[in-house]
C-alpha cells in the first residue's frame, strides 16, 4: 500500500536513536523515548492559500527533520510504523555538513 499526503501533510518514518548512552551504558528500549528525528518519505503538494494559490513545501522526501515526541497521527503500513503530520509540525530541517 503506498500513501499519498494531501495538502500539507508529509509522511516521516521515524529514525531510531541511539540505545547507548556516550558512558556506555544500554538503554533498554522499553525505557527508550520515542526518537523525536525522522525522515520524509513522501510530501504534499502544498497548502493552498486565500487566494487558492498553491503554497509550495519547504520540505522534500529524503529530508531528515525534526518533530516534536508526541507530533503526527501514527500509521502502519506494510508492518512499518510511520508519522502522518502537518509540515508546521515538523521544527527543523537536519542538515548534514
Amino acid at each position: 500500500m503506498n500513501l499519498r499526503p494531501l495538502a500539507d501533510r508529509v509522511i516521516v518514518k521515524r529514525i531510531d536513536s541511539e540505545t547507548k548512552t556516550a558512558s556506555g551504558i544500554v538503554i533498554p528500549d522499553a525505557a527508550a523515548e520515542k526518537p523525536d528525528q525522522g525522515e520524509i518519505l513522501a510530501v504534499g503538494p502544498g497548502k493552498k492559500n486565500d487566494k487558492g494559490e498553491l503554497s509550495a513545501m519547504n520540505v522534500k522526501v529524503g529530508d531528515r527533520v525534526l518533530f516534536g515526541k508526541y507530533s503526527g497521527q501514527t500509521v502502519k503500513v506494510d508492518g512499518n510504523e510511520l508519522l502522518v503530520m502537518k509540515e508546521d509540525d515538523l521544527f527543523a530541517v537536519v542538515e548534514s555538513k
